[in-house]
């Protein structure tokens, strides 16, 4: 009979902080009290697991944690581009929060492990039909309070795990529209990276823009409210989603390009899989397509929105044998 490993796994970005014990049994991942903190209000990182531990009550408590975090991973710690009020390091939420051992990972590392735990009820299609390849590269990326990306490379006999910092490189604008939406930007931050306008700043950022090219009021403050609004069908909101999503595909274009992600490119964060139909009617696919010489390249790669709420918790759960092994 398989053992079975149980760990505490979490997933904390700007906004919130998710957390869940896993059971491991033989390679399968069981997720249970999964919970969202909101990252505001608690001081610390290490209040917020503190808090899921505590709201576990007589169970018996993990002595593991794999925690995904926004943000790259330095020494065992962490900073928050989005959430400057948190540190996390794993020697200190080990000490701080009663744990044998703790693994801290970037977010979209956990995410590009859990591609491979992901059923199909867990995805929503955009693209060509048929079955992706089976050995071959995978990029994920996505919007949410800021933007990540990873990938699970393949090279047809082995795999690895690439993570980075995709959202802070450069944004290529498509058109005319978005070289007049780059120069208001530039005005306001210099530089114009990916996460300044695909993430949930950055649609505000590209809703502000929109109006003031087309000199109306931008009465949406919040990047919620241009989302309601744009799903109710008001003008501006509408468009600023509609582009929102064309640059993504433009983006997630470039990504594949870059990788080489012959599997798919799975779009994964808090913002996609709300707005999918959005997404679907939407210049995406086309964009992601629109490549030039490269686009017969792109046409037979599938595009996926990862809809699971906690695969990044699955990715997390996979990396416990691992730990344990270090304990």
């Amino acid at each position: 009979m398989a053992r079975t490993l149980i760990g505490l796994v979490g997933d904390v970005g700007g906004t919130n902080a998710r957390f869940a014990l896993a059971q491991l049994s033989d390679g399968v991942v069981r997720l249970e009290n999964p919970v969202s903190l909101r990252a505001a209000d608690y001081p610390s990182g290490a209040d917020a697991v503190r808090a899921f531990l505590d709201g576990l009550g007589a169970r018996e408590r993990p002595r593991l944690a794999v925690i995904a975090a926004a943000g790259p991973i330095e020494h065992g710690a962490v900073e928050f581009t989005n959430n400057t009020a948190w540190r996390f390091s794993e020697c200190d939420l080990a000490r701080d929060c009663g744990l044998a051992a703790v693994r801290l990972i970037n977010d979209f590392t956990a995410q590009a492990l859990a591609i491979d735990h992901l059923t199909a009820g867990d995805l929503r299609r955009i693209g060509p039909p048929g079955e992706p390849l089976a050995r071959a590269t995978a990029a994920i990326l996505g919007p949410g309070t800021g933007f990540g990306s990873g990938a699970q490379v393949d090279d047809g006999e082995s795999r690895a795990i690439l993570s980075g910092e995709g959202g802070h490189t450069g944004f290529a604008p498509g058109d005319e529209v978005e070289l007049e939406i780059v120069r208001r930007l530039m005005v306001r931050f210099g530089r114009v990276s990916v996460e300044r306008l695909i993430s949930g700043p950055g649609l505000l950022n590209l809703y502000q823009a929109l109006a003031d090219i087309r000199g109306e009021a931008a009465v949406c403050g919040r990047p919620d409210e241009v989302t309601r609004q744009g799903l109710a069908g008001e003008p501006l909101a509408r468009a600023a989603l509609d582009r929102f999503c064309a640059m993504l595909g433009s983006v997630a274009g470039d990504f594949a390009l870059a990788l080489g992600a012959r599997r798919g490119v799975y779009i994964a964060g808090g913002i996609a899989p709300g707005i999918f139909d959005v997404l679907e009617a939407s210049d995406f696919r086309r964009r992601f397509e629109a490549k030039g010489r490269m686009s017969d390249y792109l046409k037979p790669i599938p595009t996926f929105v990862v809809t699971a709420p906690h695969a990044a918790l699955l990715g997390s759960a996979s990396q416990l044998t691992a730990l344990e092994a270090l304990v």
